[in-house]
């Protein structure tokens, strides 16, 4: 390369070799294949930042200082020429000059997260805490979604989980005495709803919206469980808990060969988080009703669930619903993460036998059953159930309306169910049947991994 000037290929050839090197322990090496790069070409930014690191990993940030800066100040809009100037100024105790290279980082890229990352440590030394937890949640969210970090991101991560703790923890105490106030003045109101807003600014509360594996119901509210007077009529099934328990003990008991896996995927379905339950009685279920239609010999040996179901407003859909049916949780048996297929429909849950270890989770709400006390959720939000006791958990599972329909759009939703079930089996025309393998073919990974289960506690409008 004597008499002519080095290629980009050829400069960064000299580069790799410094690292290579330094990297194999070669320090000696490193020194020459550096001196080989300086030499062929000297104003290279890549060439000045190599030495100024080196200067900088050997102790010596005053030499590394001006080589740092030069590379930088010939390609300006390189993020990452700047973060090393910036640990230079650091190691210097330079804190104006170190934040100033940052936010020239930043200004060349605002996303570059090793450089949110090291602004979010300058102000923790310094002692800012808001500004610190402020760039810690902006490196977080910067981070490149998917790839497993390396361990020195994971304990910066972890890092910033603490100190954006510490700052809600500041702003709850903060807040406590001003909010003290202003709750006084609604002493009587109902304010749960308020203190999920709370809960979710400090960071203590996951928001979750519905996810449903079939149909959306835009424009309802994301509640996870619902206030019962919505269900008034609940009241009945509350004060008929004995008689319903001792039917479905009694049938437990007579025909326990009725109480089929709840989960049965089909040979060929991918089982996800349900290959433990599938086709297992850990999860069984005994109908009474299963997709609107009834199982007669079933309600004639449970007359007085079957007089409730009956005079119930349930969720009626020719061939979908209502279904309702016994829920049978063995002991030491958890029901995996998974929505449902709609928000337009609810799901009642009536305890009848809870053990003390077993609970229930949906979205950010986790409750414990009490028998003789039922309550309704949207399943299209993600839930969980555990019975963590010795003995197996009992519960009347049935679907209503959801509260927030219209009288009309219960009518439309009806009518749409049925609509889709008969165009699905009826003959699809061909240019229909292309359209629709070019939508499943273009589907992502990303895509087809959002779509949630569709086996719900609940029924299915399959």
């Amino acid at each position: 390369m004597a008499g002519t000037a080095a290629t980009e290929v050829e400069i960064r050839a000299l580069i790799e070799a410094v690292d290579q090197a330094d990297q194999a322990g070669n320090r000696a090496e490193a020194e020459r294949a550096l001196d080989r790069a300086r030499a062929a070409a000297p104003d290279h930014p890549g060439v000045l930042n190599a030495a100024g690191m080196r200067a900088l990993v050997a102790g010596d940030a005053a030499a590394a200082r001006p080589l740092l800066e030069r590379a930088a100040q010939l390609d300006p809009a390189s993020p990452y020429l700047w973060v090393n100037v910036a640990l230079a100024q650091r190691e210097l105790r330079d804190e104006t000059a170190e934040r100033d290279a940052l936010e020239k980082a930043l200004a060349a890229d605002p996303r570059y997260f090793p450089a949110l990352l090291h602004k979010a440590r300058l102000f923790e030394r310094q002692g800012k805490l808001k500004s610190a937890a402020e760039m810690y949640h902006a490196f977080l969210c910067c981070l490149p979604p998917g790839a497993q970090p390396p361990p020195a991101v994971q304990a910066a991560i972890q890092r910033a989980g603490e100190v954006m703790r510490k700052n809600d923890s500041a702003l709850e105490a903060f807040l406590e005495p001003r909010l003290g106030q202003a709750r006084a003045r609604h002493a009587e109101e109902r304010l749960d709803r308020f203190n999920a807003c709370l809960q979710v600014l400090l960071g203590r509360r996951r928001v979750f919206t519905p996810q449903p594996s079939f149909l959306l119901f835009p424009g309802l509210p994301a509640i996870e469980f619902i206030d019962r007077e919505h269900y008034p009529w609940l009241d009945a099934f509350d004060e008929a808990t004995d008689e319903i328990r001792a039917e479905a003990r009694a049938a437990l008991a007579e025909a326990a060969g009725d109480f089929v896996p709840y989960v049965s995927m089909r040979a060929g379905t991918p089982v996800d988080q349900w290959r433990e339950l599938n086709n297992s009685k850990r999860w069984s279920t005994y109908f009474l009703l299963k997709n609107g239609r009834p199982i007669e010999d079933r309600l004639a040996r449970c007359p007085r669930t079957a007089r409730l179901l009956a005079s119930a407003p349930l969720c009626e859909i020719p061939g979908h619903a209502p279904t309702a049916f016994f829920s049978v949780l063995a002991p030491h048996t958890r029901i995996p993460p998974h929505t449902g297929v709609t928000n337009a429909r609810l799901i009642v849950h009536l305890p009848l036998v809870v053990p003390p270890g077993c609970s229930y989770r949906v979205g950010a709400e986790r409750r414990e059953w009490r028998e003789g006390s039922a309550w309704v959720f949207d399943d299209s939000i993600e839930h969980e159930a555990w019975n963590g006791s010795d003995e197996p958990r009992i519960v009347l599972i049935f679907d209503v309306w959801n509260c927030f329909l219209t009288s009309a759009e219960r009518d439309l939703v009806a009518a749409l169910v049925a609509g889709v079930q008969e165009y699905n089996e009826g003959t699809v025309p061909s240019s229909t049947a292309r359209s629709t393998d070019r939508r499943s073919a273009s589907c992502s990974t990303r895509e087809r991994d959002k779509v949630p289960s569709a086996l719900p506690e609940s029924g299915g409008w399959a």
